[in-house]
């Protein structure tokens, strides 16, 4: 076959960048890191310097458009351009440079050096100091109103700006916190769903859903001006105080510069401190300060020429894949995953790596036995890059999924236009133990004693088979059991016997509807109030309560009108499970004289005594509300150990911190 001709060779770029943008910008699921997608943008630039002509406008010469269908289209009042950016050093100084032949000769050129965010680009509009409306960048020109998402999942925003232009655009980043980002995997992980990759898709997935955030938390970040009447700002820097007077939320630092050797510098800094800071940060904005300057230089059809990104590498290490396994959700769901050659990353021993599913494997073409590039997908989740083929044993071949499943004698299917595969029979014992390990877990009926080692004993013994086998549990059948005592036999039959009265969402929780975590369990619970009156709701009834989705909502009916689910539901009912919201549920006790009335509480590291459940429930009977980052507006910090950053940011922003002890003394308990 012969090699492609230039000019065919520049059309399959820009086709394979097209179809990277689509991925990215409008499905939030990228196949490619921001490195190798720069890559292709760099070679295509390349190639276009050199052609005759374009027949067709240029991925380079475009902004990543982010509109998608069900959002109503909203124009800029000012262009919402991207940046260009660079990995050099070099670059970066050739960018000043050029900056100077713009300016007559000793001209002062004032730069501000931020943090570049790695969320979902946002212009927020404030007409006569309210908040009117939210836009997403889209193609620079036009974005998608995302304004009903915006108000629901970012809570920290405030709605009204004293002392505010007539009309302002404000512009920065929705992100989400690392905290939040776990906290949806580990549900996910828990339902049997695949993870998701990192902070940055699953924000641009949440803001852009139709029905609403589904009880994610969002938070903003805002650091840009576009349109603004009447303008009082003449500088970035000026910027900047206006929205700390304003108590927007903002970035951490930034820095004012004079020379492209205090820019390096302070790039040098913020390296740094990046990873204290509560949103994911890729790399440094270096920008003109002065605004009349800014104009002066102008901007091309896709970015300004008064700024650029310097993009950090990402941390990467190269390790041994010693082989993939397998896990087992709760609903089934079976995902590989890939063990590793102990490999120190970003601070941390990375021994295990999410490798997502089948497709993802075959498109990176891993093979046990592989040497591959590990890194953390936003600093947080492991996940293999790519394979070091110069590295691959000769006698490697191609990794087959079916036949691990074999191997391991697991029965197993793919669902039909999924990339997941689910065990078909439900009474495989790897299916068994892992759904009574999730109804007995802390998130679910909380069952003291019901551990793992225990849970494998009796399915292994034959004496439970699902959650309803548990509550016909007897001592004298314990005791037969090893390791088992008559205190402990009688421990575990009182702990199944409490868990009768668990409230109704921790059912709902434990029974194991895929898609369904303990967020959406406690809004079930809260909105039908049963479970007779949840298991007669049709798809059109679950959507419109708050926070489900149309695949949720496909999910739970579903789960109901399977045979074998109702069966379980009613034996459960039978011996004597609640069914029901109780009381205590539906108006939780408050304090109104409580000594965290009307405050924000953040909870950090390891209490001696307290789980964060038990603490956030003190919290909120005493009046206050709990936060997953700190804040000028987070009126305490309660700190355990290894409290990590966000103790750090505490202590900076001058927020009372509590140990346990002061906690309780506090609280009046």
């Amino acid at each position: 076959m012969s090699n492609p001709t230039p000019d065919q060779h520049l059309l399959d770029l820009r086709a394979a960048i097209r179809h990277h943008d689509e991925l990215y910008y409008r499905q939030a699921t990228p196949e490619i890191s921001d490195r190798e997608y720069d890559v292709l943008k760099e070679k295509l630039a390349q190639l276009e310097f050199f052609a005759d002509a374009q027949a067709e406008p240029s991925p380079t010469k475009t902004v990543g458009d982010d509109r998608t269908e069900g959002f109503r289209k909203i124009k800029h009042r000012q262009p919402m351009l991207s940046l260009d950016n660079t990995y050099s050093e070099d670059e970066l100084r050739a960018f000043h440079a050029r900056l100077l032949k713009q300016f007559d000769e000793g001209t002062d050129l004032e730069y501000v050096v931020e943090p570049k965010i790695d969320g979902v680009a946002v212009s927020v509009t404030y007409k006569n100091g309210k908040l009117t409306q939210a836009i997403t960048r889209g193609n620079g020109a036009e974005g998608d109103d995302i304004t009903r998402n915006l108000l629901e999942g970012v809570p920290s925003l405030p709605r009204e700006l004293n002392d505010a232009p007539e009309l302002i655009e404000i512009r920065g980043e929705i992100y989400m916190t690392a905290e939040e980002f776990l906290r949806i995997n580990t549900e996910r992980e828990e339902s049997g769903l695949p993870m998701f990759a990192n902070p940055r898709n699953l924000t641009a997935g949440t803001i852009k859903q139709l029905n609403g955030v589904a009880g994610r938390r969002l938070e903003i970040v805002l650091y840009g001006v576009g349109f603004c009447q009447p303008n009082r700002f003449t500088a970035q820097s000026d910027l900047h105080e206006a929205v700390r007077k304003w108590n927007l939320p903002t970035i951490e630092k930034y820095w004012c510069v004079h020379s492209i050797d205090e820019v390096w510098a302070a790039i040098e800094e913020l390296d740094e401190l990046r990873h204290d800071f509560a949103y994911g940060t890729d790399g440094a904005v270096v920008k003109l300060n002065s605004f009349a300057m800014q104009s002066e230089v102008g901007m091309t059809s896709k970015a300004p020429r008064w700024a650029i990104a310097y993009k950090f590498e990402s941390e990467q290490a190269e390790t041994l894949l010693e082989k993939i396994d397998v896990q087992i959700g709760r609903t089934g769901v079976v995902t590989p995953v890939a063990h590793l050659t102990p490999v120190l990353l970003a601070g941390s021993t990375v021994s295990r790596a999410t490798l997502h599913n089948e497709d993802e494997i075959k498109r990176k073409d891993i093979r046990p036995g592989d040497t591959v590039v590990v890194q953390k997908a936003g600093e947080i989740i492991p996940q293999v890059l790519s394979v070091v083929l110069a590295k691959r044993p000769a006698d490697s071949q191609p990794f087959d999924f079916r036949e691990l499943l074999t191997k391991l004698d697991i029965q197993a299917e793919r669902v039909p236009g999924q990339v997941a595969w689910r065990l078909t029979d439900q009474d495989d014992p790897i299916q068994q133990r892992r759904r009574l390990k999730h109804y007995s877990s802390k998130q679910c009926l909380d069952i003291e004693n019901l551990g793992e080692s225990v849970v494998d004993q009796l399915v292994t013994a034959g004496l439970v088979n699902d959650p309803a086998d548990l509550y016909g549990l007897t001592e004298s059948q314990l005791l037969e059991l090893e390791r088992f005592g008559e205190r402990s036999a009688s421990n575990l039959v009182n702990a199944i016997e409490q868990s009768k009265k668990a409230e109704f969402w921790r059912l709902l929780h434990a029974l194991g509807i895929p898609h369904v975590g303990k967020q959406s369990a406690k809004d079930l619970a809260q909105h039908f109030g049963s479970l007779d009156a949840l298991m007669e709701a049709d798809e059109a009834t679950l959507e419109a309560v708050d926070g489900i989705g149309g695949i949720m909502a496909q999910s739970i009916c579903s789960f109901f009108v399977d045979d074998a689910n109702r069966a379980l539901i009613l034996r459960l009912r039978e011996a004597g499970v609640n069914v029901t919201l109780l009381s205590a549920e539906q108006k939780p006790h408050v304090n109104s004289e409580g000594a965290f009335v009307g405050k924000t509480v953040v909870l950090t590291g390891s209490l001696p005594n307290l789980s964060r459940e038990e603490a956030t429930a003190m919290i909120e009977q005493a009046g206050g509300k709990t936060s997953g980052s700190v804040s000028k507006k987070t009126d305490y910090v309660l700190a355990g150990d290894a409290a990590g950053s966000k103790l750090t940011k505490a202590e900076k922003l001058g927020v009372h911190i509590l140990d346990e002890a002061a906690f309780r003394e506090l609280i009046g308990d």
